[in-house]
């Protein structure tokens, strides 16, 4: 490539500066375009626009900023450097690598190998100096701040064993190196929007993973002998108690990163190797979103905004661990919460705090459970009664009691459906008569991850999914057919379903967040005849679909169609539950 030449054509360059050029270029052993922008003989966007049209190679644009750091990870540091090449994007499956000098066959040939190795395709950017500059910046930033904590901890325990106990035993000073490792795990959580920290000892070493979107990531390694003070650095945090490591505790505390107020629910666990931390990132926001935010709508939406209008009655949310039901709680409860109403919750722990909304932590350890604490809820005047979770007999039938004398009952219950809530508490000794006239709602949910509406890409589905879907709707309710104008002259060849595909906004996952797809049973005559019936779970959820309920998968399958989620997240989750 002679690029002198054509900034010549281009009167970018005058000749009597070529002969300088080429002889400092021979000298140092630089390339045309490092010397050039050394002598500041033109300016480096206009240089690689040339080298772009010279090359026939697009000519990036993304900002550093603009790079996930997720995606920076997939080039080995070393190779990035040494080669000047660094990762952008990921799309559909394809890495798109920015490279100051892609006409460099060593750095095509290191490229060509770490694609084998990593087993991924790739398509070649041309990215400016600065550009690649930043972005190395950005990649480094983090590392080099958990190495430099990592080692000044290391060379700190090395120096004094003796006094780490009495360390760990008191507050540690802000610019300590533990306190600068638990921070640098903290942020880089929060930063990329993980829900959950789990720090895990092992033998050899420290493994530190966070959960984005219901999946954990590893993010951190470190050395085995740092586990025990970066354990009891969250345990002061957190205000545990740091000599106790033969048994679990729980804890929580507060901290600002960047602009935000976090709350932290802190869980520690023995094992053989130390004791593991389980971290829940909890955004005070979540109490500011609405049904609609959370992907409740049509004949759901409905159902629960009648139902919290009532004057009393049982509101159950069930699902597995982790399926959102508390969130859910809370946004009924954000919707109940008004001047006129006294509003009192019973949980454990407290996820979010509420204003206007008096919470309560039980503590079995005193004999402050769940049934003892709800007998003392009764004698404050509720009028709405928040209970974190029924767990057995005694909670049941507390629940099922305060319904029954006026109050808004709202509470969990883990069972696959919402059908499967009737005979859960059966199972619990609630009286069958009284489930009819207590039980309002039965919400079933999960959640799955919400597309990327910057990114998302319509496809037509394959012919075995497209099969299925076109027959699950034809079992949908009529007024959810006609929502999505099946009826009449559609067919399964029309269907089409969307599919992630990665952009600067989602980090390149494809996925911005997770969302509840949901049924909603609502009690009626003929359901509760079926009680009385001793009714299989089975045939009380066929009677509620045939009084209208949608069931999760087939919210789930409207959702997919209207391009909220992938048709495969939906499968994944309602696999005939």
């Amino acid at each position: 490539m002679d690029i002198i030449k054509v900034l010549l054509e281009k009167n970018l360059l005058k000749k009597e500066e070529v002969g300088q050029i080429e002889k400092e270029m021979k000298a140092t052993g630089q390339r045309a375009e490092d010397v050039l922008l050394a002598r500041k003989k033109i300016e480096e966007d206009i240089l690689f626009q040339v080298k772009s049209e010279v090359l026939h190679i697009p000519l990036s644009t993304l900002g550093s900023e603009e790079v996930a750091l997720s995606v920076l990870r997939l080039i080995p540091e070393d190779s990035s450097k040494y080669y000047k090449m660094v990762p952008l994007a990921l799309k559909k499956g394809m890495l798109e690598v920015g490279m100051v000098y892609p006409e460099d066959p060593r750095a095509q040939e290191a490229l060509q190998f770490l694609a084998r190795q990593g087993k991924f395709s790739y398509r070649v950017s041309l990215i400016t100096l600065s550009t690649f500059e930043k972005l190395m910046k950005q990649l480094r930033s983090l590392r080099q701040e958990a190495t430099r904590a990592l080692q000044e901890l290391e060379q700190e325990i090395e120096e004094d064993p003796s006094t780490k106990k009495e360390e760990q035993a008191s507050p540690l000073k802000q610019d300590a190196p533990i306190t600068k490792m638990v921070a640098v795990i903290l942020r880089n959580a929060v930063e990329g929007g993980a829900s959950d920290i789990h720090i895990e000892p092992g033998r050899t070493a420290l493994r530190v993973r966070f959960r984005f979107l219901g999946e954990l990531h590893s993010s951190l390694v470190l050395p085995a002998n740092v586990s025990r003070a970066i354990v009891s650095r969250l345990k002061i945090l957190a205000n545990m108690k740091i000599d106790e490591t033969r048994k679990p505790q729980d804890g929580r505390f507060s901290t600002s990163v960047g602009n935000q107020s976090i709350d932290f629910r802190v869980a520690t666990f023995p094992t053989p190797y130390g004791e593991k931390v389980a971290i829940r990132v909890l955004d005070p926001s979540i109490g500011l979103k609405s049904f609609e935010d959370l992907g409740i709508e049509g004949m759901n939406l409905k159902r629960i905004r009648k139902a919290i209008k009532r004057p009393f009655g049982l509101i159950l949310v069930t699902g597995p661990t982790g399926s959102g039901k508390t969130t859910t709680l809370y946004v009924i409860l954000r919707q109940l919460n008004t001047e006129s109403v006294n509003i009192l919750s019973l949980e454990d722990p407290v996820e979010y705090f509420l204003d206007g909304v008096n919470q309560s932590q039980v503590r079995p350890e005193i004999g402050y459970d769940f049934a003892q604490g709800l007998r003392q809820l009764l004698r404050q005047d509720p009028d709405v009664i928040m209970v974190g979770e029924v767990r057995d007999s005694e909670t049941a039938s507390l629940v099922i009691h305060a319904a029954l004398t006026g109050h808004i009952v709202l509470s969990t219950l883990h069972t696959n459906s919402a059908a499967g809530v009737i005979p859960r508490l059966l199972d619990m000794d609630v009286d069958r008569y009284l489930i009819p006239s207590t039980l309002v709602l039965a919400i079933g949910q999960r959640l799955v991850r919400r597309l990327c509406n910057d990114c998302k890409e319509k496809v037509q589905p394959e012919k075995g999914l497209r099969d299925l879907l076109w027959q699950e709707i034809q079992e949908f309710p009529e007024g959810i057919r006609s929502q999505l104008s099946l009826a009449g002259n559609k067919s399964a060849e029309e269907l089409a379903v969307y599919r992630p595909v990665g952009c600067k906004k989602c980090g390149a996952s494809g996925y911005t967040g997770r969302i509840a797809i949901m049924e909603v049973l609502e009690m009626s005559d003929r359901l509760g005849k079926l009680m009385s019936a001793r009714a299989s779970e089975s045939a009380i959820a066929k009677v509620a679909q045939e009084e209208g309920m949608v069931t999760m998968r087939q919210d789930g399958i409207v959702k997919a169609l209207d391009g909220v989620t992938t048709i495969e997240e939906v499968l994944l989750v309602t696999t005939k539950v």
